[in-house]
């Protein structure tokens, strides 16, 4: 009679929103995007893209897809594809990311890595490595 039916949830949609003037504690793990506009403290896992807006303070570690700073965060970020500081944002922590952009303003205080699928790219780029003949 009833089905157990599961739909996928579309990364690419925003899901989860902490509002501005809300404050949430504790880890988020989320399959769709999320946007923090409010306070965040903890925590957060996300296989589709994060947003912090140009109100939002996250003191999180934070993994996602594409990150995307206006606003502030305090801690290390890994993203699988994108980091983005716009110029109204800062990142106190380090990144490890395939791409990083940071616009004019954007402030970025810690160390930056790219994820290993960049350094491998980089390496198909030059052929054989200097010590191979």
């Amino acid at each position: 009679m009833f089905k157990n039916k599961k739909t996928k949830i579309d990364p690419n949609s925003t899901d989860t929103l902490i509002g501005e003037g809300s404050s949430f504690e504790g880890k988020i793990k989320s399959e769709a995007g999320i946007r923090v506009e409010g306070e965040m403290i903890g925590d957060i896992e996300c296989a589709g893209d994060i947003t912090i807006g140009e109100g939002g303070i996250a003191r999180s570690n934070i993994k996602a897809r594409n990150i995307i700073v206006a606003g502030q965060v305090i801690g290390n970020v890994t993203a699988s594809e994108k980091l983005t500081i716009k110029a109204t944002g800062k990142l106190h922590g380090n990144s490890t990311a395939n791409d990083l952009s940071i616009e004019s303003g954007g402030i970025f205080q810690g160390s930056s890595s790219m994820a290993s699928q960049g350094l491998q790219a980089v390496s198909e780029e030059q052929g054989t490595p200097r010590n191979q003949k």
